[in-house]
């Protein structure tokens, strides 16, 4: 076995997922669906994250009450940053559901809030925007 097949195994070996990884990756990407279709509102975020704290004061000037996850503030936040990855194609926070549907970050919840989609999404009139 050459040099680079040696190096490509123990490569392929030592990055493959364990059982008990796969088994946490499996549970949080079950979490994560499971959050987005039970609730109508969803954001998975982090509690220090200033762009968390924009997208959530979005639903509160609009009086809508969001199921949010803080991430940091669980033991399985890594595995369920890494399942909303798989998800959306993006590990950042915040990621914001509406309905089922992926709104995206922050700068996308407040796009969609200034010019009324976020509104029309939830049902809700438009308001008088405030400064976010």
């Amino acid at each position: 076995m050459g040099v680079i097949s040696s190096f490509l195994l123990l490569f392929t070996i030592a990055t493959a997922a364990t059982p008990l990884q796969a088994e946490a990756s499996s549970a949080a990407a079950a979490f994560v669906k499971k959050t987005i279709s039970s609730h109508s509102i969803v954001i998975f975020s982090k509690s220090y994250c200033p762009y968390c704290r924009k997208a959530k004061a979005v639903f509160k000037e609009l009086e809508k009450a969001p199921h949010v996850v803080e991430l940091d503030e669980r033991d399985d936040g890594w595995n369920i940053q890494d399942a909303l990855a798989e998800v959306v194609g993006r590990r950042t926070v915040p990621q914001v559901f509406i309905d089922g549907k992926h709104i995206g970050g922050s700068d996308d919840t407040v796009e969609a809030y200034e010019n009324g989609e976020l509104a029309k999404l939830l049902g809700v009139p438009a308001r008088e925007k405030a400064e976010l």
